[in-house]
This record gives structure tokens, sequence and C-alpha cells, in this order.
């Protein structure tokens, strides 16, 4: 689901203008157990999803479902919830505590190398 998503958003298949000169990437997409619900986690290249974005796959939705209903074979066009997806946003953020840590620690171990000893 998530490489024909990508696949129609890439060719253009969705004309909305709001998509018009953003580059939408579809991260993952998690699909209910009797595939007619999918979760769709999308992000624009380097930023959080827009309001415009977001609206823009919202309302191409049905037509994307029964795009994926067609070409998956499947009895039922599944219905996409398409939400921003964080995971490069919290993952920048662990990587910053990370950092903030180390910083943390090495100074603290400079400290104790300088203090005299007795």
């Amino acid at each position: 689901m998530r490489h024909l998503i990508a696949e129609a958003l890439l060719r253009g298949e969705i004309r909305d203008p709001r998509l018009q000169g953003r580059s939408v990437t579809i991260a993952e997409v998690r699909v209910s157990r009797d595939l007619r619900h999918a979760r769709v986690f999308a992000t624009e290249l380097g930023k959080p999803l827009s309001a415009e974005a977001a609206a823009a796959l919202a309302r191409a939705a049905p037509w994307l479902a029964g795009h994926l209903a067609r070409a998956m074979h499947l009895k039922f066009a599944p219905k996409l919830e398409f939400v921003a997806d964080t995971l490069f946003e919290r993952a920048d953020r662990v990587e910053r505590l990370l950092a903030d840590e180390r910083a943390r620690l090495g100074s603290r171990a400079g400290e104790e190398e300088h203090e005299p000893q007795s």
C-alpha cells in the first residue's frame, strides 16, 4: 500500500493544487487485520506535513482507496486516514538529548581529571 500511494503521488495522479511543488513522502502504512482501515503516515521533505497537504490527501483518500482496491484486488476499499509522521522529529529530539548528556558527562569527566589528588 505504501508503495502504491507513494507512486500515485510521484506520478502526479492526485491533481490537487495544494500538493503542487510539495514533496510528500509516505513513511509508513499501518493496516488493520481485515484490510478495511489503513493509517498512512506522511511527511513533507524535511518538515512536518502541512495542514494544506494533509487536507489535500484527505480529499484524495477515497480515490486512493479505490485505486488500492483495484491494484491489490481487494474485496473492499480500505478507509485511509492520513496522519503527520513525527518519527524524524522524535528521533532528532532523542539525538539532541543524547548529545547533551554526552557533553555533560564529558565535561564532568574533564573536571575529575583536573582535580588535585590528596
